[in-house]
C-alpha cells in the first residue's frame, strides 16, 4: 500500500469524528470515578476499542453506500458526511466494504470478550444492541437513516447519550442521574453541530435527493433551530446545577458559551444576507461541542 493510499484510508476513517465519542466515553467513566467507584482500566480500554470499531464500521458503510450517489461530485466539503476518498483514481468501494467487515469482526470479537468478563445485565445487552443498530442502520439500506432527516438526531443521541451510558454500565452495571444532567446539554450541542456541518452541502444534498435534517427543515428554519439548540444546551446546564450538578463541574462547561454566542451571531448574519464562511462556522461548531464535552469530563475526573 502506497503512502497516498494510506492517507486516503485515514481520510476514509474520519478520525476527527472519533474524538467526540472518545470524550463522551471518558465522560461516562469520569462520572463513575467522581461517584467514588474504582475504574477498571482493562474494561475501559476494551469498551473504548469496541466503540471505535462500531464507529469505523458505520463510517466505512456510509462511504460504501453513499459513493454511487455522489459519483459526479467526488469532492466533499471539509466536515461533510463523506470523505471523498472513494472515487475514480482513489480508493474503491470494495476497500470501504472490506474495512467495514474487518471493523465489524473486531467489534463482534470484543463483544464476546466483554460479555465473558463483565457481569451481564439487561441494561448492558440493551446498550450493545441499540448502539450497534443505531450505527449500522445510519447508512445501510433500507433504513439509511442518514437520508431520512432523522440521522442527525440518532447520531447525536448515540454519541452524547448512549456511549457514555455504555461506558458507565461497563464499569458499575447501572446508570446515575448525573449522566442525564451532563449529557442532555451535549445532545443539544451535537445536533447543532450536525446542522452546521450540513450547511455547506445543502445544495448538493438537495440535488442528490439526500433528505438530511437541514433539507427537511429548510435553511432558514435550520439556522433558527441551530441557534435555539445552542441556547438550550447552556440553559440545560444551568438547570442541571439547580438540580444537583456541582457548580465546580457545571460552571467550567460555560467557558465555551462565548463561542456559542459567536456562532449564533454568524448564523444570524448569514440569514440576513452576509457571505458565509462555512469552514469557520463548521469548525467552530465542532470546537464548541468538543470543548464543552472535554470540560465536563475533565471536571468529573479531577474532582
Amino acid at each position: 500500500m502506497s503512502f497516498r493510499q494510506i492517507r486516503l484510508f485515514i481520510r476514509l476513517s474520519r478520525p476527527l469524528f472519533l474524538i467526540g465519542a472518545a470524550l463522551t466515553y471518558a465522560l461516562g467513566v469520569g462520572i463513575v470515578r467522581y461517584l467514588g467507584y474504582p475504574v477498571d482500566w482493562g474494561i475501559y480500554l476494551l469498551g473504548q476499542i469496541w466503540v471505535i470499531s462500531i464507529q469505523l464500521s458505520a463510517h466505512y458503510l456510509n462511504e460504501y453506500f453513499e459513493a454511487p450517489r455522489y459519483v459526479n461530485n467526488p469532492t466533499p466539503t471539509l466536515f461533510s458526511g463523506r470523505s471523498g476518498a472513494i472515487a475514480p483514481g482513489k480508493l474503491t468501494r470494495n476497500t470501504a466494504l472490506l474495512a467495514a467487515a474487518t471493523s465489524l469482526t473486531i467489534g463482534a470479537s470484543l463483544t464476546v470478550i466483554i460479555i465473558q468478563i463483565v457481569p451481564v445485565s439487561p441494561l448492558l445487552i440493551f446498550l450493545f444492541v441499540i448502539i450497534f443498530s443505531s450505527a449500522i442502520f445510519y447508512s445501510v439500506p433500507p433504513f439509511e437513516l442518514a437520508s431520512t432527516g432523522y440521522g442527525e438526531l440518532i447520531n447525536s443521541i448515540l454519541v452524547a447519550n448512549l456511549i457514555p451510558a455504555f461506558a458507565m454500565t461497563l464499569q458499575i452495571g447501572e446508570l446515575h442521574r448525573l449522566l442525564v444532567m451532563s449529557t442532555f446539554p451535549l445532545t443539544s450541542l451535537h445536533i447543532a453541530m450536525m446542522i452546521a456541518i450540513d450547511f455547506p452541502d445543502f445544495a448538493t444534498n438537495i440535488k442528490h435527493e439526500k433528505r438530511t435534517m437541514l433539507v427537511r427543515l429548510g435553511w432558514q428554519n435550520g439556522m433558527l433551530f441551530h441557534n435555539l439548540l445552542i441556547l438550550t444546551a447552556f440553559l440545560l446546564l444551568g438547570v442541571a446545577m439547580l438540580f444537583g450538578l456541582h457548580p465546580g463541574i457545571g460552571l467550567p462547561a460555560f467557558l465555551p458559551l462565548p463561542l456559542g454566542l459567536l456562532l449564533i451571531w454568524l448564523m444570524r448574519r448569514v440569514a440576513v444576507g452576509a457571505k458565509p464562511n462555512w469552514r469557520a462556522i463548521t469548525f467552530a461548531a465542532m470546537i464548541l461541542f468538543v470543548s464543552t464535552t472535554y470540560l465536563l469530563a475533565f471536571s468529573f475526573w479531577t474532582r
